[in-house]
């Protein structure tokens, strides 16, 4: 049988994810989900003009940009 390995033969650091960036990305994507232009689930249910939807269709963009980019340490 192998022997089991050690914390000390651990070569590779622990992975560490910053719930910041995590916070960021899931608000992203509720902007997305909720408000895109047409396709948006508040859309399908009430009229949001597009002077609405498309920057927060942007802002949710960056803010999933942002967030992927920063997320693991």
């Amino acid at each position: 049988m192998g022997k089991a390995n050690n914390q000390g033969n651990n070569t590779k650091p622990r992975t560490r994810i910053s719930m910041f960036h995590v916070l960021l990305v899931l608000i992203g994507a509720d902007l997305i989900l909720l408000l895109a232009p047409e396709y948006g689930i508040l859309n399908s249910i009430l009229y949001i003009p597009d002077i609405y939807t498309w920057p927060s269709l942007a802002g949710g963009i960056a803010l999933l940009v942002t967030g992927f980019r920063k997320l693991y340490k």
